[in-house]
């Protein structure tokens, strides 16, 4: 007999080497406290609900994307292509939506590991983390890195090396990323969030940068290496507990990509903020054009409040956490948890909106 289950999966904020996770290159980075929440229950039919709003599933052009909020639901099944699937599919997610915090890739990692739990489909986190790639890139169409699938699959603080995966190969072909967790040695985690407010399209903020790079401009090729050269220093820097020098080089990361026309006024505005207000660095935490910066600073409290005050719609403190989690729903209590996981996520998610 089927059972159900609960699978969350956090938002990841990038801290040094973003985005050549994009171009083969190297990052270090973080997931957040705010995390994505799935509840997989049998049912006598396939359908997906989520703020209130539910879609049923009784043919195959109802997995057809149209650029709703079932699409990252129509995205994972289309992918698995499941033999008449029976269940359904309720979601919540309080990782800020377009915030460059991997909001998206959040609920398909929840959301892809909650069916493999519910159909007793067994596979490794590094396949995990390819497969909600493969379906972020090839069937929502989001262009976005490989380290939002591989954080939001694997949580924690870890450095990442993207080598020889710049190209997206076809699903299955490509190496896997190399993942080492750096949490066991850091035990300060002095990092802001400020959300300017401002939603975007990841990818739409990646794509012009991305076309150059594949036309082989020297900068952006240039600029790509240095950045991820500065993600290997980071590494060191944090393991070192040297913020002073990680505070420089996060700088340094910010001001290339800044020049390369891939930050924005906004991010700007709040980076020169936090800056001012005594950060040891600060730069974006994923893509720009909005969404989020990351400010690395001793006084965590002082430094939201500062940021609040230059403009900021919403303050979070990432901290190094698990990955995916799945539970099964085997008792009254369980299922009565797992309610109130979603309906917690869901509640913080509406008063951020």
């Amino acid at each position: 007999m089927a059972e159900a289950f609960l699978c969350t999966a956090p938002g990841r904020a990038g801290i040094i080497g973003n985005p050549t996770d994009l171009y083969g290159g190297s990052v270090l980075s973080i997931c957040t406290a705010e995390r994505a929440a799935v509840i997989i229950e049998p049912a006598d039919e396939l359908s997906f609900e989520v703020g209130g709003k539910r879609h049923v599933v009784s043919n195959p052009e109802d997995l057809i994307p149209d650029e709703g909020i079932f699409d990252v639901a129509k995205a994972v099944l289309s992918f698995l292509a499941l033999d008449e699937p029976e269940f359904s599919l309720r979601w919540a997610c309080n990782v800020p939506f377009r915030a460059g915090l991997s909001s998206s890739s959040a609920m398909i990692v929840s959301i892809l590991n909650s069916v493999l739990a519910f159909i007793g489909r067994d596979e490794h986190p590094f396949r995990r983390a390819e497969m909600a790639r493969h379906c972020e890139l090839h069937y929502l169409g989001i262009l976005c890195g490989y380290q939002d699938a591989y954080m939001c699959t694997f949580g924690g603080l870890n450095y990442m090396d993207f080598r020889s995966k710049q190209f997206y190969r076809a699903f299955g072909q490509e190496p896997y990323a190399t993942m080492e967790s750096l949490s066991p040695y850091v035990a300060d985690f002095p990092l802001v969030l400020a959300h300017t407010g401002v939603q975007r399209n990841s990818g739409a903020v990646h794509k012009p940068i991305r076309e150059r790079w594949l036309e082989g401009e020297r900068e952006i090729v240039r600029s790509y290496l240095r950045i991820a050269h500065l993600a290997r220093q980071g590494k060191r820097a944090l393991l070192d507990h040297d913020f002073e020098l990680l505070g420089e080089l996060m700088v340094e990361n910010h001001e290339i990509q800044r020049d390369l026309g891939g930050s924005g006024p906004k991010n700007d505005r709040l980076i020169e903020a936090a800056l001012d207000a005594g950060a040891l660095g600060a730069k974006l935490a994923g893509a720009g054009d909005g969404g989020t910066i990351i400010a690395l600073a001793r006084d965590k409290e002082m430094m939201g409040a500062a940021l609040k005050e230059a403009g900021a719609s919403r303050i979070m403190y990432p901290t190094p956490g698990p990955g995916y989690v799945v539970k099964r729903l085997k008792t009254k209590r369980d299922a009565e948890e797992a309610e109130r996981e979603l309906e917690d996520r869901a509640r913080e998610s509406d008063a951020e909106t």
